[in-house]
């Protein structure tokens, strides 16, 4: 094995494995820090439990396994991504002053190695230091309370009068920027799970999905992430709110454990899922080097 846990468990803050993203506090043990290393060998890069897997058949992200950092007191890891430009990224983990320093020297000369026009330092905190700008790692543990069924006027889209479904194209072009461009595609291609909306009038006005439960690295049944967005003019009324909880209650009865978010420290969804009591793993910062 590569990675020494006695070097590595010390400068973990946050349940963040490069590649994979954030995991379970309990599936967050070296043999995941082994495997994407190892996986960068592989034709396909991928990983059974690597939530990327819904959208491709090939990992575009892979870990550089010649290029890790690995010393008692801090580890840098850098992955290469070949998507559009190219990415360098080096999640950097350790409490050394000069760790970020490094940190950034890395990514720098590995973009430059790679060609990659872009290049970026990863770096998580724990959940009692919160940076000034960021991503928030929560927590639904669904042993934890119940998840009733909202009131309100959420539905699966194919439930909704094929009149009210039409309109989900428009919705998806007006938030394409959260990723229901993409999502839109995958769905009109029958490649993903449900996806719960909620209407006004005669049109889609909001949307979460898809609903999709896959097995973690321990076999543990994850609700994985959706995409989430309501329109401008139709918020201030509760229909996020209403949409989440439908989300949550359609994870809890179709048998997930969890669910993994990821929110932007101070946005909405943010705002959002601390006020349903989620709680805080930790927080990642990406900054541009």
């Amino acid at each position: 094995m590569f990675f020494r846990w006695d070097w590595l468990r010390p400068v973990l803050t946050a349940p963040v494995v490069p590649t994979l993203g954030p995991v379970h506090p309990q599936a967050f043990t070296v043999d995941l820090f082994e495997a994407a290393r190892t996986a960068a060998h592989s034709d396909r890069h991928f990983l059974p439990y690597d939530k990327d897997r819904r959208w491709s058949c090939e990992k575009e992200e892979a870990v550089l396994p010649d290029d890790i950092v690995h010393r008692p007191d801090h580890t840098l890891i850098p992955t290469l991504s070949r998507r559009g430009r190219g990415t360098v990224k080096v999640y950097a983990y350790g409490h050394r002053p000069d760790t970020v320093a490094r940190a950034g020297d890395v990514a720098a000369e590995l973009a430059a190695m790679h060609g990659a026009a872009v290049a970026r330092m990863i770096r998580p905190f724990g959940p009692e230091t919160r940076p000034v700008r960021g991503t928030r790692i929560q927590l639904q543990d669904f042993s934890l309370r119940p998840c009733p069924a909202p009131e309100g006027p959420v539905r699966p889209l194919e439930a909704w009068p094929a009149a009210v479904q039409e309109t989900f194209g428009a919705f998806a072009a007006t938030v394409a920027t959260d990723g229901f461009a993409f999502l839109w595609e995958r769905m009109q291609a029958g490649h993903c799970g449900p996806v719960l909306t909620t209407a006004l009038g005669s049109r889609i006005v909001g949307a979460i999905g898809p609903m999709e439960i896959r097995p973690d690295p321990l076999g543990v049944p994850q609700l994985m992430p959706q995409y989430f967005a309501v329109l401008p003019e139709a918020r201030g009324h509760g229909l996020g709110r209403v949409l989440w909880r439908a989300a949550m209650h359609w994870g809890q009865t179709h048998g997930a454990a969890y669910q993994l978010l990821q929110t932007e420290i101070g946005g909405a969804s943010d705002r959002l899922c601390q006020s349903e009591g989620l709680t805080s793993l930790g927080f990642t910062r990406t900054d541009h080097v």
